[in-house]
């Protein structure tokens, strides 16, 4: 009995709703323009010339020999292993660490495709990331 109390206004419901409009007339689409001479399309051809990246400016700087021009295993024999190891292109970035202070060698190829070779180092103190004089911090990691 209940049942069929809440049956029907339920059904009623159904009903109504099914009777209401979808939204709206359906809109047929615009006739084609007609042109006086037909439209020609071209293919687009692009050609694509490789850029070489610019070479890298080379950091000069007294007491960075031998770090500059250095090579990834080269560095690694001066300073132990990195802390950090990260590539980006053709770009690599060797982080290496001591209680003194913190070495960033950035490495670029001299040519396209070719090996990867110190070009710029920055250096900061461990403790608070302020700036520090780069021959001092690689002296400081040599002497570990």
């Amino acid at each position: 009995m209940v049942l069929s109390r809440l049956a029907l206004p339920l059904a009623l419901g159904l009903l109504l709703s099914a009777c209401g409009s979808g939204g709206g007339a359906v809109k047929s689409a615009p006739a084609p323009v007609k042109t006086s001479k037909p439209v020609q399309i071209r293919p687009v051809t692009r050609t694509t010339t490789p850029i070489a990246p610019p070479k890298p400016r080379i950091l000069s700087a007294p007491g960075l020999e031998g770090v500059i021009g250095a090579g990834p295993d080269e560095l690694v024999r001066q300073f132990g292993p990195a802390r950090l190891d990260v590539w980006e292109g053709d770009a690599r970035k060797l982080q290496f660490s001591g209680r003194a202070c913190v070495l960033d060698v950035f490495l670029y190829p001299a040519t396209t495709g070719g090996p990867v070779t110190a070009t710029h180092v920055e250096a900061r103190r461990a403790s608070d990331g302020q700036d520090v004089d780069r021959a001092a911090c690689v002296s400081s990691l040599r002497g570990k």
